[in-house]
């Protein structure tokens, strides 16, 4: 009983001393064997590999995708004209050299996109300094990061190579600081506010000018009616006068005695209608003539 439980521990003991001397790399990453703090070999291929057992051997690993590092500090930088932009930008670079970078950077991933970032920003920074904000908007911002990329290149890739390849460099946003946008914005507010007054302003002296000439052509108008009514009008009058007078010349007498009727009709238009007159005016002479006059005036 005692023989089968050594041999049971045996076997335990074995797999896992085994298991210690065993790892598997995957295809996206690169497996570095350190022995006693020092790298004893890098991995490069996928698959299963053999090591001594810690505290003899140990391994770690490296991403070996594309990586992307995005920019995080917001601090404006300075254009040539002195105007504070800020920018945000990314850098998709990965590890080429696992010995060179564990070395010259650090253990893992983290380590190189933080010293990364530091080298791409102080890159910006020259780059910026050196242009203006219309080259930055304008398709001069392709040569800013070609210039960038080739000053991070030569960072990373110097004496002390850092162990990594810099793919490429990308601006994503440029904008001036908030107090400087909320300036412009206001500026830009203002100008859409002058604009539609002068448009508002022109709008109201072209509907007064319209207005006036409305109404001049109105006065005109009026003025031209009144003018041909009165003319009309003096027309008839003078041909009522002309006809009366023709018909007044025929027999003056009967002229009269026709108007002193009409006289009468109007003054004596009600049966309540009071007149106090002295009967020797001439007001009732038609009613004093004589019998004869009348029925000759009647007879003509």
């Amino acid at each position: 009983m005692n023989r089968v439980g050594l041999i049971v521990s045996s076997l335990i003991v074995g797999l896992v001393l085994l298991s210690s001397m065993l790892f598997v790399v995957d295809q996206r990453q690169f497996g570095v064997v350190y022995a006693l703090g020092q790298i004893k070999e890098v991995v490069l291929e996928p698959g299963l590999n053999f090591k001594l057992p810690p505290p003899f051997q140990d391994v770690s690993y490296i991403d070996r995708r594309l990586l992307t590092l995005n920019s995080t500090d917001a601090e404006p930088m300075l254009t040539a004209e002195k105007q504070r932009v800020v920018i945000d930008w990314y850098v998709r670079w990965r590890i080429t050299n696992p010995s060179q970078y564990i070395r010259n950077v650090g253990l893992d991933e983290k380590a190189g996109a933080t010293q990364l970032n530091r080298v791409v920003r102080n890159a910006f920074q020259e780059e910026i300094n050196r242009r203006t904000v219309k080259d930055l908007l304008s398709l001069k911002r392709e040569e800013l990061m070609a210039g960038v990329k080739k000053e991070v290149l030569g960072v990373v890739g110097g004496e002390k190579s850092w162990g990594i390849d810099v793919i490429d460099v990308r601006i994503t946003r440029v904008d001036y600081v908030e107090a400087i946008t909320e300036s412009v914005y206001r500026r830009m507010e203002a100008e859409r506010k002058r604009v539609a007054n002068e448009l508002r302003s022109t709008g109201a002296a072209e509907g007064e000018k319209i207005r006036a000439d409305a109404d001049r052509q109105r006065e005109i108008l009026v003025a031209n009616a009144y003018r041909d009514a009165q003319k009309i009008k003096g027309e008839g009058d003078a041909e009522a006068a002309r006809i009366f007078a023709q018909s007044f010349g025929k027999d003056p007498q009967f002229a009269r005695f026709y108007r002193s009727l009409d006289a009468y009709k109007a003054s004596f238009g009600k049966k309540s209608d009071v007149m106090v007159l002295d009967p020797s005016s001439d007001f009732f002479s038609a009613m004093r003539g004589s019998g004869s006059g009348s029925a000759a005036a009647a007879k003509k």
